[in-house]
């Protein structure tokens, strides 16, 4: 059943939102030579902590971390470690926070140093099939054509799409209806109406998109090794649009 909020409940998914943009932010600072994944877990964590929020990641189906760090290959769910970050490594780092009993769901891609240009512009296309899809967001719109404006532009670059995890509802709990695929027909899915919230996440690979899970059980990887990047955002659907719920309190999103 997909959940239309109220106006306290998108105000208190938006607070939980800005806090989770604000972590993910303030972590983004540590990709880094050097720097270990669980430096950045723990430092998310105590941030999260210090605003009276709770980690969503923390237990969740029996999660290990507070947070998701993803390096290189792995798609997702990455679980921080004592793996140190060397220059070159394209590192994802996923926030979910909740505060006030309200969800605030963000994702990015951060390369450590300067990356190549093939790495540079995976990231880029990425971050723009995000605002590809963020822009077909608005009420009478089915959520499929979400996912079909992103699948062209990665086509178009040349990239696959990994379609074995998708978007969804995101703010009374951490998963809700309706699902947001990220590669499909323009005419699938539930038809987006106001008050609805739900997080866009494209992942997009290199070389295939087809994943495999480590021996953690939790770890997503590409199957040919191949990079991947992804970038996330919580949003609404408005009477006229779209509203990004997971920006941070200072500055611009997704910056380093």
């Amino acid at each position: 059943m997909i959940i239309i909020k109220s106006k306290r409940e998108i105000d208190g998914i938006r607070r939980s939102g800005m806090l989770a943009a604000d972590v993910l932010l303030y972590a983004s600072k540590l990709v880094k030579e050097g720097v270990t994944t669980l430096d950045i877990n723990n430092t998310a964590a105590k941030m999260i902590q210090d605003h009276g929020a709770k980690p969503a990641c923390l237990g969740y189906r029996g999660f290990p971390k507070e947070i998701c760090v993803s390096v290189n290959d792995e798609i997702c769910h990455g679980i921080p470690s004592n793996r140190k970050l060397v220059n070159g490594d394209v590192v994802k780092i996923d926030v979910t926070t909740i505060l006030d009993g309200f969800f605030g769901d963000t994702a990015a891609t951060y390369i450590v140093g300067h990356g190549n240009s093939s790495t540079q512009q995976l990231r880029d296309i990425t971050l723009l099939s995000l605002q590809y899809g963020l822009n077909e967001v608005q009420p009478g719109v089915r959520v499929g054509k979400i996912g079909h404006v992103i699948s062209c532009l990665a086509a178009d670059y040349g990239y696959s799409v990994v379609d074995d995890y998708a978007g969804h509802g995101c703010g009374i709990h951490f998963h809700e209806e309706p699902q947001i695929l990220h590669i499909c027909k323009e005419n699938y899915g539930s038809i987006m109406q106001s008050g609805m919230t739900f997080t866009i996440e494209p992942m997009l690979c290199q070389n295939s998109s087809k994943t495999m899970v480590g021996v953690d059980k939790w770890t997503a990887k590409t199957i040919d090794g191949g990079l991947s990047a992804q970038f996330e955002h919580t949003v609404l659907v408005t009477e006229t649009g779209y509203e990004i719920l997971t920006l941070p309190s200072v500055g611009k999103a997704f910056v380093s």
